[in-house]
């Protein structure tokens, strides 16, 4: 991670703490942009992403919480953001694992 961008995100009055390895949170994908979460933001429903491309352009960016759980009634809501393009977290995580634990 960029060291003035992880100076930034640091800045941020709710984030207290940055991983300066940052790894994307998606599925294995070969287009489009990567996304790392930073941290949570404070206000209920976003958290703090580092956007970054294969360009090596990267920027922190607040995004809302993806809104979709797993089916059935005690099902896990996904860890990512409102409008990924790739699978929810609970597809792709093994039997047990959850995202928040």
């Amino acid at each position: 991670m960029p060291l003035e961008l992880l100076r930034e995100a640091g800045e941020k009055p709710t984030v207290d703490h940055v991983d300066r390895m940052v790894r994307c949170q998606l599925s294995v994908h070969e287009d489009g942009d990567h996304f790392g979460l930073l941290g949570d933001t404070g206000p209920y429903g976003t958290a703090l992403w580092l956007r970054w491309s294969g360009t090596g352009e990267a920027e922190p960016v607040v995004l809302p919480d993806c809104p979709v759980a797993a089916p059935g009634p005690d099902g896990e809501g996904c860890c990512l953001f409102a409008g990924h393009a790739t699978r929810h977290t609970w597809e792709d995580a093994p039997e047990g694992v959850s995202c928040t634990s």
